[in-house]
């Protein structure tokens, strides 16, 4: 693994030792290698100026630029250019920014970038008519709001291969470098200092500045996945599945410590982790509880329920202040549930040899056992304080949004949705706003 990289550092580096007790050194089977890459450190720039330009960027067509940045990569020479298709795209992939004020969606074409209070498109990129054919994005990660992402190829007709995660600068409409596995590449995650690839059975974590390959963690199979970190600046807490079915992995880097928590009997579908890392709420494939876990000790803080029947959990969101929870799934429900665990009281990592306290507040489960004996756990259960309706069947993601007590709710349908709920009396939501994202003549 070769790269280039200039003295200079938009971020400086922070200290990292991979925890020995964990790391693995690459196989043979999965293993990463990059090539093509351009000075990633200096091509990130301030978030906030970076928004500021994007705000007032029109839309964009493909240009010979464009199309010219990404040759290559994915050829197809038997592909002809075609004129700009003014039709709506289909979605591949929804996601949110690190703090919920922008969304990313990757179709069939290329990728768009939307802020989400107020709801605008800030840019989108279109790779369809280029001299490489194809177009889909079926990953698209931002790094909060600045100019630097992460896409993997997707849909029928890739932009990219789907077994490469591509660093893309947006100020020069361009891919800067490109890390390349042996097999697909299920999802990734970003932080300031770290990128995270997650493939069916593998997560590789890299440094960001010059993309050194720091850690590598083996896991059960994983087809959808599922991988967070905490985005406080700081080391990092990095969550994933463990090597059984229904286990969860915790790796604090902060004390080079790995937990493992059973999370559940059956196989893990979905998973959520506050900013901080010290909060974990989980769904199985049943999608009737959602149970939170404090990350330093692997405690079970609290259990809620979404229902009786089986159903497939689509996201779960934490609010800023973990106050809230928020979960979507395939019954065209959005819950909003009351966290009664105090983040803060959960303690914080430390370094081995540090001295420990109780990291667990003493009441933090304490409401889960009041009557737990003497009625069946259904009736025990605690269950949403709001609700919002809506289309059965249709994948939604739901985060909370800058508002008080509101959430944003988006479909793989394009639609958008703004609600809000009365923290008091609970109940219906209130239907704020309501919009199609992917049509960029409607007036948001």
């Amino acid at each position: 693994m070769t790269s280039t990289l200039s003295a200079s550092s938009a971020w400086p580096e922070s200290p990292f030792v991979p925890p020995p007790m964990s790391e693995n050194p690459p196989d043979s089977d999965d293993r990463s290698s990059l090539s093509d890459l351009s000075d990633i450190s200096a091509a990130v720039t301030d978030a906030v100026d970076d928004d500021e330009r994007r705000s007032q960027t029109s839309v964009t067509s493909p240009t010979n630029t464009a199309a010219t940045s990404v040759q290559n990569v994915n050829p197809s020479p038997n592909s002809i250019s075609l004129p700009v298709d003014s039709s709506t795209p289909n979605v591949l992939y929804l996601s949110f920014n690190q703090d919920y004020g922008c969304f990313a969606a990757g179709t069939d074409r290329g990728f768009r970038i939307y802020n989400c209070d107020p709801l605008r498109e800030i840019f989108r990129r279109d790779f369809t008519g280029n001299s490489n054919g194809g177009g889909g994005i079926g990953v698209v990660q931002m790094l909060f709001r600045c100019n630097i992402l992460a896409l993997v190829g997707g849909g029928p007709e890739p932009q990219y291969p789907l077994n490469k995660v591509m660093i893309w600068d947006d100020h020069q409409s361009r891919c800067i470098g490109e890390l390349s596995f042996r097999s697909e590449v299920k999802s990734v995650r970003l932080r300031r200092d770290r990128i995270v690839v997650v493939l069916a059975q593998k997560i590789f974590v890299y440094n960001f500045s010059d993309l050194k390959l720091l850690h590598q963690i083996e896991t059960v199979a994983n087809p959808k996945g599922l991988c967070e970190v905490s985005q406080v600046s700081g080391s990092m807490v990095l969550v994933c599945p463990g090597l059984q079915k229904g286990q969860v992995r915790v790796e604090h880097y902060a004390s080079k410590r790995t937990k493992f928590i059973m999370a559940h009997d059956s196989r893990i579908v979905c998973f959520a982790l506050t900013n901080d890392g010290r909060l974990l709420a989980t769904s199985s494939s049943k999608g009737t509880l959602v149970r939170i876990y404090n990350t330093l000790d692997g405690s079970l803080v609290q259990e809620v329920r979404r229902g009786a029947d089986r159903a497939e959990i689509y996201s779960l969101a934490f609010s800023p202040t973990a106050q809230w929870l928020a979960v979507s799934s395939d019954k065209g429900t959005v819950h909003v549930f009351n966290l009664k665990v105090d983040s803060a009281a959960l303690g914080v990592d430390r370094p081995r040899g540090a001295s420990e306290s109780n990291a667990t507040s003493p009441s933090a489960g304490s409401h889960l056992s009041f009557i737990r004996g003497v009625l069946p756990k259904y009736f025990s259960s605690e269950w949403s304080v709001a609700q919002f309706r809506l289309q059965e069947g249709l994948q939604h993601i739901v985060a909370f949004g800058h508002q008080k007590n509101t959430v944003v709710i988006l479909g793989m349908d394009g639609s958008f949705y703004r609600c809000q709920y009365d923290a008091a009396t609970g109940g219906e939501m209130t239907l704020l706003e309501h919009h199609s994202f992917l049509k960029s003549e409607e007036n948001f």
